[in-house]
């Protein structure tokens, strides 16, 4: 299936990981098909996969891992690399009594995932600054600059592909307690979702939420907002919770947003993607918040055209998951600052212009998986939010995108 190469005959490393995600995907996929009620993520996969550090994955290569640890029966979701494990897991202790180190058990393979790196150049003198001080520029600031993203390929282990439990079972310990999965409150028999409910009640999301005593949940692209049932017409508070984060996910779409939703027929195929999207956005984000999602009831629908899609094209995968990661990157970042509020005893304010933050992880100008010149970066720049812990020194949519589909 490696058809992403200049050389056919000599997949790299990225034809590899893809070729991998989209079987992973086509698994899950027609595991759904034959039961259509099962949720897109088990109670075991409910914790966002991290490193050994505490560092999260991004949407697309979270996806994946949790879908290969699904698979794999793994019960922790953490993550590392074969150069961490010998550095962080067995670090030279001097005078100290030698113990076993850590390693990876014989006849284990890795798992990839995507690195992006950024490199950043003045268009006049041609000099580099870190990622980390381009992001602190003013809007003005940056036009000055080129930023050219540069996509690696890294191999992952988890940790039951270690030794880890037996040698150092006080860290294995630790990382269990870190990882218990947290369920949403639930008060009687409903669950809540405070920073969604606050989101709800002051307007706090990029468009009005309107939560009104009918049959029907959609984004209205014309009208820009959403609309969804109550949540005492669901079966229960995760069905409700579940069907409005696929609704928010679309409305990220928008072309003052992320620009993703596109002129379409209800049915064809930029609207069945479009639903993938939004389908894998809101399991991401409940997985995250430990509340099962469940494929939607029309979504279900467009299983067989997802399954050609991802057997027949070889930019299906990449391009949805990069659509997920900005979708959940802005949904996340929305969420985050509400969460903050709450915290600090301040009362919820309202969305304004002002604060938005759309696709917040990456610069205007990334493509993921997009050819850029290769440019050599300073090792520093090389740090990223995925795979690798840090140095210790450092539209049109038919008007109306429908959901019918939450179980009553």
């Amino acid at each position: 299936m490696a058809r992403y190469s200049k050389n056919p005959n000599t997949p790299s490393a990225e034809d590899k990981a893809l070729d991998r995600f989209t079987e992973l995907m086509i698994d899950k996929i027609k595991s759904i098909n034959h039961d259509w009620e099962k949720p897109w993520f088990t109670e075991g996969a409910l914790v966002w996969p991290r490193n050994l550090h505490g560092r999260r994955y991004n949407g697309g290569n979270a996806l994946m891992l949790m879908l290969h640890a699904e698979k794999e029966g793994y019960r922790l979701p953490v993550w590392c690399t074969f150069n961490s494990i010998q550095r962080d897991l067995n670090p030279q202790q001097k005078g100290s009594e030698e113990r076993e180190a850590v390693h990876v058990l014989k006849g284990e393979k890795s798992f990839p995932v995507f690195l992006t790196t950024f490199t950043v150049i003045d268009k006049d003198t041609k000099e580099r600054i870190p990622w980390e001080d381009y992001k602190k520029l003013s809007n003005d600031e940056k036009k000055q600059y080129n930023v050219y993203p540069k996509n690696q390929v890294f191999n992952v282990f988890n940790v039951a592909q270690t030794n880890l439990q037996q040698v150092r079972p006080e860290l294995y310990a630790k990382l269990e307690e870190q990882c218990v999965v947290k369920l949403p409150e639930q008060k009687g028999e409903v669950f809540s979702f405070p920073v969604i409910d606050a989101m709800i009640d002051n307007n706090a999301w990029v468009c009005p939420i309107r939560p009104e005593q009918q049959d029907r949940a959609y984004y209205s692209v014309s009208k820009d907002h959403i609309v969804v049932p109550t949540k005492e017409q669901f079966v229960d508070g995760e069905s409700f919770y579940g069907t409005l984060l696929h609704e928010m996910t679309h409305s990220t779409g928008a072309s003052s947003r992320l620009g993703r939703l596109k002129a379409c027929t209800f049915g064809d195929d930029n609207y069945a993607r479009e639903e993938l999207v939004a389908e894998l956005g809101s399991a991401l984000i409940c997985q995250q918040n430990g509340v099962q999602k469940h494929v939607k009831g029309d979504s279900a629908a467009y299983l067989k055209s997802w399954l050609k899609e991802l057997e027949e094209s070889p930019d299906f995968i990449r391009t949805v998951m990069s659509d997920v990661k900005k979708a959940t990157a802005v949904i996340n970042y929305r969420m985050q600052d509400v969460s903050q509020q709450l915290e600090n005893g301040q009362t919820v304010q309202p969305y304004s212009e002002e604060q938005a933050v759309f696709d917040p992880t990456l610069p205007p100008e990334e493509v993921p998986f997009k050819e850029v010149p290769k440019v050599e970066a300073d090792e520093k720049e090389e740090i990223a939010a995925m795979g690798l812990p840090p140095k210790k020194s450092e539209a049109q949519l038919e008007d109306e995108i429908q959901s019918k589909g939450f179980r009553r």
